[in-house]
């Protein structure tokens, strides 16, 4: 029996509209508004909640420290904290701005996550993401990596690989870009890795914005996993979507089980794609199941603006899906009326619920952008850190924590104040004790001047 663990990123306290992600629409038009970080770190534990009441299996990824005191110290800036914070942002407030965003929130772009069934050595594979596209992103890795390694901390079980080298060639923007079909959560899949580009072909067909995901990176993922070959499909993500403001595959599409729900304008070669799925999963005894948005059911424009594709697609304890919808898609009459005909369609798609995650929205993160999935045998699961794991009782104490610690109101220019630095760490501090993590971050171990998470 598999357990699908949703793994969601904890918005962290310095949440706010730096729009620092080119390419993501979002993140750019709502550059310089003021945000909410307690509303948004309650949404997100909402969200949460709303899934364990429907008997799915939550965990959770810790913020990461910032402002991210070690990279200012390598970058070389001194003087104590508070001259540090002072110093950076009188120099060069965007540098400092990359280095205060709360981005990792988003824990679709933490890794990739490949089921044992599917790996030669029948390990769970996990790939932590370099996210080497956008510099406030990229910083991320290390800290990443080690909170992995405390998760899947059982070596019997799984194997964590650190990131691939932080370059132009290697890109990897981690599970926003893999898909994956089966009959069923347990069974062998068909793994699904899609491109923005292929870097060593030095050719990129969008007009505007940049593919983020390598082929060549996809490709060294496969192999790390020790994926069958045949069991793998590696395709281009079209420009046009790209250009649309899709900059990760889970703006226009969305696999759970055996159903590919999808844009019309999600991929280069729609027809190749569907064709090549069709051939590799009879090999695996399944028929998949096609749900998709024409350009006439939902212009790509209207998919973009209401984050339709990215909505968690989960199975229910009764076999049938529900879709988990930003409620920013209700008010996208396209998008919320194409929600209906899916549920009103031939496929397993039964319930849809609109969840309030507009904090999240506004910085170009959908439900799905908030969280990381794995496939996972029932030892597996029981081998996980358990603090990690939800239940009502630890979502109740992070909602009193949220409220103790977090502003309700933070602009762009509250990031420099160094009051915002000791409210981070106070409550990074309690956080370590609430999911037993031990000494986790730099500040409280004293290492202020290691870059790098060991």
């Amino acid at each position: 029996m598999s357990i699908e663990l949703n793994i969601d990123g904890l918005v962290g306290p310095t949440h706010n509209y730096a729009g620092l992600s080119y390419g993501n629409l979002a993140s750019q038009n709502n550059h310089g508004q003021r945000s909410n970080p307690r509303k948004a770190a309650l949404q997100g534990l909402h969200k949460m909640r709303v899934l364990l009441k429907m008997g799915l299996s939550q965990a959770i990824m810790p913020p990461q420290e910032r402002p991210f005191l070690p990279a200012l110290r390598a970058l070389g800036f001194s003087g104590s904290d508070k001259n540090l914070i002072e110093n950076a942002w009188t120099t060069n407030p965007s540098l400092a701005a990359n280095l205060s965003s709360a981005s990792s929130m988003w824990a679709a772009n933490a890794a990739t996550i490949s089921p044992s069934i599917d790996c030669k050595d029948n390990k769970v594979h996990i790939s932590t993401a370099n996210l080497s596209a956008m510099p406030h992103r990229s910083i991320e890795a290390p800290m990443t990596h080690k909170y992995l390694r405390v998760l899947f901390n059982n070596s019997h079980y799984f194997k964590v690989h650190e990131a691939l080298p932080c370059n132009d060639l290697l890109g990897d923007e981690g599970a926003a870009n893999h898909n994956r079909l089966a009959s069923h959560h347990g069974a062998s899949g068909l793994e699904i890795f899609v491109h923005g580009r292929n870097a060593l072909m030095r050719a990129n067909t969008s007009t505007q914005f940049p593919g983020r995901q390598t082929l060549e990176a996809s490709e060294a993922i496969t192999r790390r996993h020790q994926l069958r070959p045949y069991r793998v499909i590696h395709v281009k993500q079209s420009a046009l979507a790209v250009d649309a403001g899709a900059f990760h595959n889970d703006v226009v599409c969305v696999t759970n089980g055996p159903v590919f729900l999808h844009h019309e304008d999600a991929f280069d070669d729609l027809h190749g794609l569907k064709a090549n799925i069709r051939s590799k999963t009879k090999a695996l005894q399944f028929e998949p199941i096609f749900i998709q948005a024409s350009r006439m059911d939902m212009p790509i424009a209207d998919a973009i603006k209401s984050y339709f594709f990215n909505s968690q697609l989960l199975t229910m304890s009764d076999g049938n899906m529900a879709l988990i919808l930003p409620s920013d898609a209700q008010e996208v009459p396209s998008a919320h009326n194409f929600a209906q005909s899916c549920v009103q369609g031939d496929n397993p798609i039964t319930k849809t619920i609109f969840l309030d995650v507009r904090e999240s929205m506004r910085n170009g993160g959908g439900p799905a952008c908030l969280r990381l999935r794995a496939q996972l045998t029932k030892p597996e699961f029981s081998s996980l850190h358990q603090p990690s794991i939800m239940t009502e009782e630890k979502l109740d104490r992070l909602e009193t924590w949220v409220n103790r610690y977090y502003r309700d109101r933070l602009d762009p220019a509250d990031l420099c104040d160094p009051n915002l630095l000791e409210e981070t760490q106070l409550a990074l501090n309690e956080l370590t004790n609430i999911l037993e993590l031990g000494s986790f971050y730099h500040f409280q171990n004293g290492t202020i001047d290691n870059f790098k998470a060991e």
